[in-house]
């Protein structure tokens, strides 16, 4: 039930300030009793999708105050997003994030993790006519990187938005041999700094990386 109306709610059926159906017609539409439907309202309120006021119902809050991090409402926002604006945003996020974790790889990755990131780099030539598999590899590859920073927190905010995000058929886009061929030679330049452990270096390949993959593949938003 709380899945079902957080993506009316992300998807506008229930927009900002509307009020929610009362409680006696969610029972009846769900088949549930009225202790399952305040439940499911107060999870709502901690996802800070809805406030409940006396006298005015339950109400959706304005979309600047649904909490992101939340894995449900993430992904009903991207799964939503055909104006590509959360995307756009969470690559953002992405680029700030793992520029510093590769810049802090740097100065901590081991002999093991460097063999891990080579084994990785194979793994995606071999892969560059399968897009899909590509995609498993580049992910593994990355996180080896994040593993290595120590940045536990930045771990957990990029395992949450990125994995939501590769749900996402435009987050894909259409990917091709050569553009996979060209991020494959941006994956092993970033090995490379990081083996020389140039922690600038690393930064800056990691950020041009990510901007050029996701504006290569970025489809045209529906308007």
């Amino acid at each position: 039930m709380v899945t079902y109306l957080v993506d009316r709610i992300v998807g506008g059926t229930y927009p900002p300030d509307s009020a929610l159906p009362i409680e006696a017609m969610l029972c009846e539409e769900f088949g549930v009793s009225r202790t399952v439907v305040r439940e499911s309202v107060k999870v709502l309120e901690e996802k800070g999708l809805v406030t409940a006021a006396p006298g005015r119902g339950t109400r959706v809050r304005e979309p600047q105050e649904w909490n992101l991090l939340d894995p449900v409402v993430l992904e009903a926002r991207v799964r939503h997003d055909q104006t590509l604006t959360i995307l756009d945003q969470l690559v953002t996020v992405r680029i700030a994030l793992e520029a510093e974790m590769a810049a802090e790889a740097a100065g901590r990755i081991t002999d093991l993790e460097l063999a891990q990131l080579e084994e990785r780099a194979t793994a995606l030539r071999a892969a560059l006519d399968d897009p899909a598999r590509y995609g498993e590899e580049d992910a593994a590859f990355h996180e080896i990187i994040m593993r290595a920073s120590g940045n536990l927190l930045g771990q957990a905010i990029i395992r949450s938005i990125h994995g939501k995000a590769r749900l996402s058929r435009l987050y894909h886009g259409h990917a091709t041999r050569d553009g996979l061929t060209v991020s494959l030679g941006e994956h092993v330049a970033i090995l490379e700094l990081l083996r020389h452990r140039d922690a600038d270096g690393a930064a800056r390949a990691m950020r041009e990386h990510i901007a050029r993959a996701w504006a290569s593949r970025r489809p045209t938003p529906q308007t």
